[in-house]
């Protein structure tokens, strides 16, 4: 399968990219910043998330797209100041940007790193994180409640991940999936396996899914 990855820099998009192609699929990583690699069934497209033109050439020839875009800073400054290189709607019009390019183009599978506390997932927080999003995250869980509510309505085979406290611990097994997480933490390599378990099964679709770090 020919697989795009629209924010394939950040943690978990990293982590999607070497499990897909760790799967056997063509991988193509979207990217703002130009790269050079020799390794099979990788090519990088450099390109703005934002742009449709860029996203429309990027999306052509694919058969499944995975979209991973975040705001990598700083959450506490970016709440006060803004983010400095990210626009604070990125992953809401991004996704539109994706969604438009793939029903141009007969594309039908889209998996989305959502976050664990966006829509009817916000009673399973715990307190304290309940209180840190409603404080610090409020406008980037706004956005997010934004981008899936795109998705749903998008009309495509669509998986949105909504994994919880995400963490750099290098394991990469397969997260829990349970509706109510035990576990208030996940590592962005076992989010990554997930996104890639999603691009070929076609049991997720139309499904929201918690993902906590698996005991």
């Amino acid at each position: 399968m020919k697989v795009l990855v629209i924010g394939s820099t950040g943690g978990s998009g990293r982590a999607a990219v070497e499990q897909l192609l760790s799967a056997g699929h063509d991988v193509t990583a979207f990217t703002r910043t130009p790269h050079d690699t020799d390794r099979p069934r990788l090519r990088y497209v450099t390109g703005d998330a934002l742009d449709p033109a860029d996203v429309d050439r990027a999306v052509a020839g694919h058969d499944a797209v995975v979209v991973a875009l975040g705001i990598s800073e700083n959450p506490l400054r970016v709440r006060i100041l803004g983010p400095r290189h990210t626009p604070m709607q990125v992953r809401s019009r991004g996704t539109r940007t994706v969604v438009d390019a793939m029903r141009r183009h007969g594309v039908r599978k889209l998996v989305v790193l959502s976050a664990f506390g966006a829509g009817d997932s916000e009673p399973g927080l715990t307190r304290a994180n309940r209180l840190f999003y409603r404080v610090v995250l409020a406008p980037q869980i706004t956005d997010t409640e934004r981008q899936e509510a795109l998705v749903r309505a998008s009309g495509l085979d669509w998986v949105l991940a909504r994994p919880v406290n995400l963490t750099d611990d290098p394991r990469d097994t397969m997260p829990a999936t349970a509706r109510q997480p035990v576990v208030h933490t996940v590592s962005r390599a076992s989010v990554g396996r997930f996104l890639a378990r999603a691009v070929d099964d076609a049991a997720l679709v139309g499904q929201a899914v918690a993902l906590s770090q698996a005991g």
